[in-house]
């Protein structure tokens, strides 16, 4: 174990005060498992973060299509036709 100081505003202080006494614990070893566990998450969120720079981009299904343009995405002749279409059906 090694001993440590730490500053703390008042208001800090005082939270984990009744954070370690909720858990049945000094403040300093509340303090540690705090720094422990965070630690820890931090760890694991890299070791995945490397996995995932590691895995190998795969192919995407199909053959390679070019974007439409907007003409056919925006048509609104079209639009037109069709609500008038759902109009007539009601």
């Amino acid at each position: 174990m090694k001993n440590v100081t730490i500053t703390l505003d008042s208001q800090t202080a005082a939270r984990a005060r009744v954070q370690a006494a909720e858990r049945d614990m000094s403040l300093s070893r509340y303090v540690g498992e705090v720094l422990r566990r965070e630690l820890r998450h931090e760890d694991e969120y890299e070791a995945a973060y490397r996995a995932w720079r590691m895995r190998k981009p795969f192919p995407l299904k199909g053959p390679q299509q070019p974007y439409p343009k907007r003409e056919a995405l925006y048509d609104r002749a079209a639009m037109r036709r069709e609500d008038a279409a759902r109009r007539k059906a009601k």
